[in-house]
């Protein structure tokens, strides 16, 4: 009989570590695991759950847990785990503190085994805070970082031998799109113009960097600059792209499904990010589409990329930088495909979903009853 698995998050939108999951539930092994997905109901969340739903597994909404103060929540959450019986409760950790009051709950129903992937990583300062994390460690039997810059970075917080590092990969079929093969012309309105497209594909809050991305594209006359994904921070944004004078320069499509036609249709792809756990998922797909990538020089990219090998790196907050390097790509287009197809090499070596997947299942075996793998 299959092990069950419960699946937590309680993020309330569709991201990085949403994505993550998803190419983990895909790849499972029915034959092996049960998974059921725990989650709070959230309009920014609901698109996740039906592609989940349509993967045909289990998907429970539990009741929002109002701080580790609400002792009801708690016990609730913990009475319907123990009516689901896993032997393994999966957290998605998206920033240092969340998932934590469903760990207490895991924890308080006896779940055998409590396991937290870690896809970002911030340092907290109060030192109550601090004191609540690592408690909350003690109740995690393992912890999966997505990068080594990102374990190092937990370490500080957590114990290290807890932790083990399982980089994200993606479904690389997905991005087997052929030029020209658009679905519905995705960039026909915007190819009147006449200009190269530089795409964005990230959810829009300040962590991102859009907002350096929009100064450097005031100084680039000659590009569109094309941001996919939703946020807090899209109204500030738009005023932003406003007052720079970008007008039809800059489009904000919101949230998509179709990113491998919106990859294969685009020039460059660009992630102009503040702090990564690790590669992004976004970065990944657009070299799997053949893209070239520039990205900033941050923890968790900078040691899986290579500067003017296989992406062009900057560094953060840097709008002269970012500028310059769209410039230089836009000009130079072999030292463009060189980049694109180093990094097609790189993604397809390094970050297969099958790997990932892979890695995962052996941690979750290591919480199994002997001779049941």
């Amino acid at each position: 009989m299959p092990h069950k698995i419960v699946y937590y998050l309680d993020s309330d939108g569709f991201g990085g570590a949403e994505q993550v999951l998803y190419t983990l539930l895909r790849g499972l092994d029915r034959s092996a695991w049960h998974p059921v997905l725990t989650y709070h109901p959230n309009p920014g969340i609901a698109p996740f759950i039906t592609s989940v739903e349509q993967l045909g597994i289990e998907t429970l909404a539990t009741s929002q847990i109002e701080g580790y103060r609400d002792i009801k929540g708690i016990r609730e959450f913990s009475s319907r785990l123990k009516t689901i019986r896993p032997r393994i409760f999966h957290a998605n950790i998206n920033w240092p503190l969340s998932c934590s009051n469903g760990i207490m709950a895991a924890y308080l129903a006896r779940v055998p085994a409590i396991i937290g992937t870690q896809h970002l990583y911030e340092k907290i300062e109060p030192r109550h805070l601090r004191v609540f994390q690592f408690f909350i460690s003690l109740l995690v039997n393992r912890y999966i970082a997505v990068s080594a810059d990102l374990a190092n970075e937990l370490g500080q917080s957590v114990p290290s031998y807890k932790i083990r590092v399982v980089q994200n990969g993606i479904d690389f079929e997905r991005f087997n799109v052929e030029p020209g093969s658009e679905t519905n012309n995705v960039y026909a309105p915007l190819r009147e113009k006449n200009l190269p497209i530089m795409l964005t594909v990230a959810r829009l809050a300040k962590q991102k960097g859009h907002t350096y991305l929009l100064k450097a594209a005031a100084k680039i006359p000659d590009a569109l600059f094309v941001f996919a994904g939703d946020g807090p921070e899209r109204k500030n944004l738009e005023k932003e792209a406003h007052e720079l004078g970008l007008g039809e320069r800059v489009v904000f499509l919101g949230e998509r499904t179709d990113i491998p036609e919106l990859l294969v249709g685009c020039d460059v792809y660009v992630h102009p990010s503040i702090f990564e756990g690790g590669v992004a998922i976004s970065i990944m797909e657009a070299m799997a589409a053949g893209k070239p990538v520039i990205a900033t020089e941050v923890e968790g990219i900078r040691k899986n990329l290579t500067g003017g090998v296989n992406a062009v790196l900057v560094p953060p907050a840097d709008v002269e930088s970012l500028a310059k390097a769209i410039g230089g790509l836009l000009s130079n287009p072999d030292m463009a495909k060189k980049i694109a197809a180093e990094g097609k090499s790189l993604v397809y070596r390094e970050f297969s979903s099958s790997r990932m997947v892979k890695n995962v299942t052996e941690i979750y075996n290591q919480y199994l009853p002997a001779g049941r793998m």
